[in-house]
Order: structure tokens, then C-alpha cells, then sequence
């Protein structure tokens, strides 16, 4: 019953052409967009950052949280995926606003190189590592690309238990990140605000083409 409404949902989705030829390019896009990150991620590396005096981080000591950081994360990546793949508008609303994301963290890391925190300890993204970077990264900083990501699968979210799970791990990862000293306060907000940004641009961008088109078109016998 399950694969009939999934199957159901993407043949009324494909029917629009626009939206077909749309959602093409945007995977087209995403993949562009992640392997050029992951490049990006390498030169990064090699830049000479500031350290930044976090008026939080000063009064702890780093904990890891490793664990709990990747399991919020890629759980909720892994739930967002399955659920919004029955709706293909709303998967492609978050591939969007991902790809929006990640081109807005390139260019904020570059304008804003910086350093670890002192004694911080590192973030160890095994999917990072397997994009082809082949090395710990500790640079991409500003702004949090985890705690924005969870964000945006909050946002893109309709049913309120997913926006529980999301926000939930929103929180988690936002706060860990802090106490594990693998990121600095501001780039925690920051990761919040762009997360934000990037959902409005793409929210207002489908009203705006996507108006006079339905998820659930006529269908003619």
C-alpha cells in the first residue's frame, strides 16, 4: 500500500514537465555542489585562520561527543530522506535549500578563515572523510554546517513529529559542537541564521514559479 502511494506521489509529480526537468538539474546540481565542497574542504585546510576568544568555551573543558553529535545528524539525515521522499516536491525543496546552504558555507569560510578553538577535540565525520577528502577537517568553521543542516531539515519539514525529531537534533548537535569545542559559539548562530536565509530564498522562489502548479494533478481518463 505504502509503495503504491510512493510510487503514486513521484508519476503525479513527474507529469509536470517543469518540475521533471527541475528536479534533474537540481541532483544535477547538489552533487556538483558537494563534490566542489569537498575540494573545498582541502584547500581550506592549508589556510592560515584566527583563533577567536569564545567568552562560553573559556569556562570548560572540551567534552567528546563524537557519538551523540553523528547519530543526531545522520539519523535525522536518514529519516528526512525517507519521509520527504513521499513527497518528491518537499525532497526537492531540501536538496535545494542544502545546496543554497553549502554554497553560502564556501564563501562564508573563505571570507572568514579561522582556527579551532584551543584544545579542541576534532569532529570525526566518517562521511566527510569517505567525500574524498581522506583527512581530519578542521577548518570548516564558520558557519556549523551540522547544526545548520539539522536546521534545514527542520524547516523543510511538515509533520510535527519530524519537526520534534529535527529540532531535537538541532539542539543536540548545536550544543555539542560548543562543548566539544569543535566549534565556536558564533558559528553555532551563525549555522542557525544562514540555515534560515537559505530556506527563505528557496521557499519564496517555489511560491513564486511553482503557484499555478499542484502536487496532485488531475488525472484525465
Amino acid at each position: 500500500m505504502k509503495n503504491s502511494y510512493w510510487l503514486n506521489r513521484w508519476k503525479e509529480f513527474l507529469i509536470h514537465k517543469r518540475l521533471r526537468y527541475e528536479f534533474i538539474l537540481t541532483v544535477f546540481l547538489l552533487v556538483a555542489i558537494v563534490y566542489s565542497f569537498s575540494r573545498y574542504l582541502l584547500f581550506n585546510e592549508t589556510r592560515a585562520g584566527s583563533i577567536i576568544d569564545d567568552p562560553i568555551q573559556k569556562y570548560f573543558d572540551a567534552i567528546d561527543l563524537n557519538v551523540p553529535i553523528f547519530f543526531a545528524i545522520y539519523s535525522s539525515l536518514l529519516i528526512g530522506i525517507i519521509s520527504f521522499s513521499f513527497n518528491p516536491r518537499q525532497l526537492m525543496m531540501a536538496f535545494q535549500t542544502y545546496s543554497v546552504l553549502v554554497m553560502l558555507r564556501m564563501i562564508s569560510m573563505y571570507l572568514i578563515p579561522l582556527d579551532p578553538p584551543r584544545d579542541c577535540i576534532d569532529l570525526q565525520d566518517p562521511i566527510v572523510f569517505m567525500m574524498g577528502t581522506g583527512m581530519v577537517i578542521t577548518k570548516d568553521l564558520f558557519f556549523s554546517g551540522h547544526t545548520s543542516t539539522s536546521f534545514m531539515l527542520f524547516q523543510v519539514a511538515k509533520n510535527k513529529y519530524l519537526r520534534f525529531y529535527f529540532l531535537a537534533a538541532t539542539i543536540t548537535v548545536g550544543i555539542s559542537v560548543i562543548l566539544q569545542k569543535a566549534h565556536y559559539s558564533i558559528d553555532v548562530v551563525a549555522g542557525l541564521v544562514y540555515s534560515y536565509a537559505s530556506y527563505q530564498i528557496v521557499r519564496h522562489v517555489h511560491a513564486k514559479y511553482h503557484k499555478f502548479e499542484s502536487d496532485h494533478p488531475a488525472v484525465k481518463h
